[in-house]
């Protein structure tokens, strides 16, 4: 079949066709969609992921997952198979902001770091910008995390139900309606058992069970025009829980609802996105010996964005509300409370053009935002990309960037387990280093080069230097040991390093080398130090190779070497008296609670963490819309002992997962 297609000047015009099965044999051809875009965007710090991508990863616990694969990108650090947080290019959980179809998420990890909340059947893409992010993005000063879900099948029912050692899945999705219409739904829920699971099959690990347990619920509607607008109803339901026995307890609730839409006029080259989102999160945590510790966050955001297209160039603006109830409960070290229940309301606006030429592509933008009372700020970015040649490409972002949310973990932890959340506070220090403190904002600037070669049609290489300075970061006051003290302290960062990519891939074979080289401080008003997730050297090694019949067999391999955390050590303890009836106190006779002397911050380090896992994978095509998979996966292959968590009052530590086989089998139609 053959349509002859006539555009007018500057109109976006938009076709369906139906296509039907046909085989045709061809020679090697080498197509690659991100060699492309290479050569047509500036993508400084990105990363396009997609479900194919994901797959390459070892399937531990038998469905490959995004958290697996965000931990080989280059530049991000994970603190291990137990209890997760990402960390990139030196910044904080706190500093990553997670979109998912437009809405915040608070937190995209469960405590056992193998899996995210995300079902990687639903997945689009995900953008990882690791920094540099254009004037599009806004209100977090590290990363941005864009994840986009599919629509369900236009045509025909199905699905997919999978099972494993960790957990089983269930996914359908549909037309609504007749058969190909413009209307669509998917649904998606998994679970984890391991906790009931573990304690017949990884009995050698603890008698009694793996105490992670989480449930993870997804659904969408779509509807779609004619001229390729859509509207999409969305909403979410996850949950976690960790409990080690006589030592943590952590839990946390995360859901949304949202709606997003996409408008195409007729007449005139733009596009119309909106998207309005409402989220909440809470988080608990209970340790033995401490007090326990709560943190919630709720709200709503709301975007509208037009982008006008010229040729290669565009030009893109748009307009974003937030609002948002943060609610925090803590004590400190010194057992005094801290305690925070704050509304916020932030308005932001940003504009940003697309030049592309020949040799150059430019990108310069500017956001400015509104926070409460305070005075608005303005963030310029701005992005370029030579292109030298075919071949090789040189690149450059930098950028001002603010963030009203503040995290609530303490640096005194040896691992930290509990990431809360907390608005930009007013309780802080009127001066820095002799300087004035006119908010609680963090603020960073951001500075990356690096260039791109294509050393053959299936090897690229990649390196980029950045640097983040953060200029203020805004802490809890570990060390507060009266009520007149501010509860947060003011300190500045800096983090620098390396990145070095260097990926091969053929129809068979498939090798990713990832290096960072990092430094990361911190400055307060007494002190620099290493932050606890300052991790010097990180490696990583991913290969996959497939074969045997139309390649359905396939081994997958990852390694990562990753050099030790720093942390604060225990000097020794004493008996903290809190003189609860003021000058009647008789220090001489009352029992005190338990006080802990801590050395200097962070002059500790761990060991180095170390990790193999293998995983194999079989296809079994059954019929034209239906096929039975299977994988066999080991984490940690060679039992390297990793630390997770240390209690410093009982003095025990619980290390990351040892030698652990899965086996799981899906079942798609």
């Amino acid at each position: 079949m053959r349509e002859n297609i006539s555009l007018k000047a500057k109109q976006i015009l938009t076709k369906k066709f139906e296509i039907s099965e046909s085989s045709v044999k061809l020679q090697t051809v080498h197509i690659s969609a991100d060699r492309q875009a290479m050569k047509s965007d500036v993508k400084v710090s990105v990363t396009k992921v997609t479900p194919k991508d994901i797959e390459l990863i070892p399937a531990i616990g038998g469905e490959p997952d995004l958290a697996q694969y965000l931990q080989v990108l280059p530049g991000v650090v994970f603190t291990g198979d137990q209890g997760g947080q990402l960390y990139i290019r030196g910044g904080s959980p706190i500093q990553n902001k997670v979109l998912l179809d437009g809405m915040i998420v608070y937190n995209p990890f469960h405590s056992i770091g193998l899996f995210s909340v995300f079902d990687t059947d639903l997945l689009r893409n995900a953008d990882i910008y690791t920094g540099g992010f254009g004037a599009q993005y806004g209100g977090r000063i590290s990363s941005i995390m864009d994840i986009t879900t599919r629509d369900g099948n236009k045509n025909r029912f199905g699905g997919k139900v999978s099972t494993s050692t960790f957990g089983s899945k269930l996914l359908l999705e549909g037309p609504l309606g007749k058969k190909g219409g413009s209307s669509s739904f998917i649904v998606s829920g998994k679970t984890s058992y391991l906790d009931q699971s573990s304690k017949y099959l990884y009995t050698y690990i603890d008698t009694t069970g793996l105490p992670y347990s989480f449930t993870d619920l997804y659904g969408k509607l779509s509807i779609n025009g004619s001229n390729g607008s859509k509207w999409n109803l969305f909403g979410f339901n996850y949950k976690d829980q960790v409990n080690y026995r006589d030592v943590s307890n952590l839990g946390w609730n995360s859901g949304g609802v949202g709606s997003n839409f996409v408008l195409v006029p007729g007449s005139t080259p733009v596009l119309i996105q909106g998207n309005f989102a409402y989220s909440s999160y809470l988080i608990n945590l209970e340790e033995s010996g401490l007090s326990p510790r709560k943190s919630g966050i709720n709200g709503f955001n709301l975007g509208l964005d037009f982008t006008y297209f010229n040729g290669d160039d565009e030009l893109q603006y748009g307009l974003e509300v937030l609002g948002f109830q943060t609610d925090y409960d803590f004590t400190n070290a010194s057992g005094l409370m801290m305690e925070q229940k704050e509304n916020t309301t932030e308005f932001s606006g940003f504009a940003r053009y697309k030049l592309k030429t020949e040799k150059l592509i430019i990108e310069p933008g500017a956001r400015i935002y509104k926070y409460n009372a305070t005075a608005a700020t303005f963030e310029p970015r701005f992005g370029a990309k030579f292109l030298a040649s075919e071949k090789l490409r040189f690149k450059l972002a930098a950028g001002k960037y603010t963030q009203n949310l503040v995290s609530t973990s303490s640096d005194r932890d040896v691992v930290n387990l509990f990431y809360g959340f907390l608005t930009a506070p007013d309780d802080i220090p009127d001066e820095f280093l002799g300087n004035e403190v006119v908010n609680g904002l963090q603020k960073a600037n951001h500075l990356i080069i690096g260039l791109e070669y294509d050393i053959a049609d299936n090897i690229d290489f990649n390196i980029e230097g950045y640097m983040k300075d953060f200029t203020q970061l805004t802490n809890l006051n570990k060390d507060k040991t009266t009520i007149s003290e501010p509860d947060f302290i003011i300190e500045e960062g800096l983090a620098k390093g390396l990145d070095f990519v260097l990926k091969y891939s053929n129809a068979k074979f498939y090798f990713w080398t990832v290096y960072s080289l990092g430094h990361i401080t911190r400055t307060d008003e007494n002190q620099t130090y290493h932050p606890h997730f300052d991790r010097r050297h990180n490696i990583n090694l991913v290969s996959t190779y497939k074969f045997g019949y139309q390649n359905s067999w396939s081994l997958d391999a990852r390694w990562n070497l990753g050099s030790g955390f720093p942390f604060t050590q225990t000097q020794g303890f004493y008996p903290l008296l809190n003189f609860e009836e003021g000058i009647n106190s008789n220090y001489l006779t009352e029992n005190g609670e338990l006080g802990i002397l801590y050395a200097d911050i962070n002059q500790g380090r761990l060991p180095y963490y170390h990790r193999l896992d293998v995983a194999i994978k079989k296809q079994h095509k059954l019929s034209k819309n239906s096929a039975f998979n299977w994988n066999l996966g080991i984490t940690n292959a060679y039992n390297r002992e990793n630390i997770f968590y240390f209690n410093r009052i009982k003095y025990e530590r619980v290390n990351q997962l040892p030698l652990m086989p899965s086996f799981g089998m899906s079942l798609t139609f």
